[in-house]
């Protein structure tokens, strides 16, 4: 007989050999599997509806038949349930790409003297092909009748039907599989995209404060749960820049990702080489306006920055808001004043108008710097409380003045768990917190 792509050496099917039908084929890794029942219960049905006594659905390879399902036989195992594809009919319907119909085996010129006849006992033989998504035929549902037979239109309707339902599970399973490893992809694909936004995120911020003698510091970064995890804008850092000045400064990039990370290191880069020749916080956080504008930063920043130095009577400096928050100064006794006059973002203007103002820390004071994520906690959406009013600047420093007595780190702790109440998990903005205090003096 022809076949649509022609034969083979061996006289057999081209399509066979067909590399998209193999891989069709190769995709379902049905070759070789066990018998179900879900293929079981159809191959039943065909032989019930047909009146056949053998009912088979096989899938077909390049140079063997894999049977899936022939319910009249125990399973004897995958070596036992293959034979070599010319040893069967079924590649008969791959070849054709459709049904293959046989009233009378040895009386048909297309199967006269055929090796299955014996063996199979085939009398009558009625094939529909199995076929992927795309098309591909890549096995068969067949019955079998002992005795030559004319078939009945109902029964081979009811057999290609069949043969759809068990191409329908094929592929259905065979999608579930691509979604499933494509959720695996994406979610390593993820992992990995977390774990370098993770790694360029701590490449931004100083591993370890180093603060001067003398002086007690504590910085914490906490990322946003609510959008996913990615590069943020946030940054703080804590350096010498002259003498027996240092300086402390925080910033906020107005985005995230790749472009937040590359303002943010343009800002901290630029701070710390401007650092040794201003002592101007205004005139430092100016520069690195020059520097954004001339560096066509994409995004814009806010930034508090001080400069100070240790006397023996504490700690003196100058602190200057960039579109930044106020800092907050906890007094020894637990009052709690704002410090900074607010001036415009950087990186939109040629010219800023920043403002320098002094501030003093005597023994046992706090200065605390921090983003606005500490002034915007609220709870999640849903929330069993969704009215529970944002924790704002009045909140802020209300547990402040409640941490009163708490060195740095502790401070930091104890607001980083304010605000976790506040949210509940549920973060809305990344928030970054820097403290530094003048140790208390200790009597004698």
């Amino acid at each position: 007989m022809e076949y649509p792509e022609g034969v083979r050496a061996d006289g057999l099917p081209a399509a066979l050999s067909d590399p998209d039908r193999l891989a069709a084929l190769a995709a379902t890794g049905m070759a070789g599997s066990r018998p179900e029942p879900a293929f079981d219960d159809l191959a039943r049905l065909a032989a019930s509806v047909t009146g056949c006594g053998i009912a088979a659905i096989t899938f077909v390879g390049e140079a063997r038949t894999y049977w899936k399902s022939v319910p009249h036989l125990a399973y004897g195992g995958p070596e036992a349930w293959q034979n070599a594809v010319a040893d069967d009919f079924c590649y008969f319907t791959i070849g054709v790409n459709g049904p293959f119909i046989v009233e009378d085996a040895e009386r048909d010129p297309r199967t006269t003297g055929h090796p299955a006849i014996g063996p199979w006992g085939v009398g009558a033989w009625a094939g529909y092909p199995i076929v992927s998504a795309d098309g591909q035929p890549i096995g068969s549902m067949c019955v079998i009748d002992a005795s030559p037979r004319i078939w009945k239109p109902g029964d081979l309707e009811t057999l290609a039907t069949l043969a759809r339902a068990v191409s329908n599970e094929v592929n259905l399973r065979v999608t579930l599989q691509t979604a499933r490893t494509a959720l695996e992809t994406s979610q390593a694909a993820l992992a990995r995209s977390r774990e370098l936004a993770r790694s360029l995120q701590d490449s931004l911020l100083p591993p370890v404060l180093r603060p001067p003698p003398g002086l007690d510091a504590a910085a914490r970064y906490l990322p946003a749960t609510a959008g996913g995890e990615t590069v943020t804008g946030d940054f703080y850092d804590l350096f010498q820049s002259r003498g027996p000045w240092w300086t402390a400064v925080m910033g906020d990039v107005c985005g995230k990702g790749t472009e937040a990370a590359k303002v943010t290191a343009l800002a901290r880069y630029t701070l710390r080489a401007d650092a040794r020749d201003h002592l101007s916080p205004a005139q430092m956080l100016a520069r690195l306006n020059t520097a954004m504008l001339a560096q066509r930063a994409p995004l814009f920043l806010t930034a508090v920055e001080a400069t100070f130095r240790l006397t023996p009577a504490g700690l003196t400096g100058r602190l200057s808001l960039a579109g930044h928050p106020p800092a907050l100064i906890r007094r020894a006794d637990g009052r709690v004043q704002q410090a900074g006059v607010t001036g415009p973002l950087l990186g939109y203007s040629q010219t800023v108008d920043l403002t320098d103002v002094r501030f003093r820390l005597a023994p046992g004071d706090l200065l605390l710097l921090y983003t606005d994520g500490a002034t915007e906690a609220r709870p999640a959406p849903g929330s069993p409380e969704p009215r529970q009013p944002v924790f704002d600047d009045a909140a802020l420093a209300r547990t402040l003045a409640g941490s009163h007595g708490l060195d740095a780190a502790a401070t930091t702790e104890y607001i980083a768990a304010a605000l976790a109440a506040r949210h509940d998990g549920w973060a809305s903005d990344d928030t970054a917190l820097l403290a530094l205090r003048v140790p208390a003096r200790t009597p004698g």
